[in-house]
């Protein structure tokens, strides 16, 4: 078994690769929303979201945590006046995906 010390240094270090990442991933997402690529686009989108998923992991926040709190904030953001969701109706429709998509 390691050292607890041993554990804190690598989850330190974790979290500043991910935050890296996660600059990095915003980065590529620019460059691609410049170049109007849609693979660099999807790509560096779905970097994003997994890198989040790492990070909060890291900072002790549990993947079904977090889904919740999306939901959560979803249905926040679905029912309010929010200027995207009176615009397209993007997070009321990602709120169904959502609940149609869970295993």
């Amino acid at each position: 078994m390691q050292k607890p010390e041993i554990n804190i240094a690598r989850n330190l270090r974790s979290i500043e690769v991910l935050k890296s990442e996660l600059l990095s991933g915003v980065a590529a997402l620019f460059r691609g929303m410049v170049q109007s690529n849609e693979d660099v686009i999807s790509d560096s989108l779905s970097r994003l979201v997994i890198c989040i998923y790492g990070l909060g992991r890291r900072l002790g926040i549990s993947f079904s945590r977090l889904d919740a709190r999306v939901d959560s904030k979803l249905k926040s953001y679905a029912e309010s006046q929010h200027e995207i969701e009176d615009w397209y109706g993007d997070f009321s429709e990602l709120q169904q995906y959502r609940l149609n998509n869970k295993r």
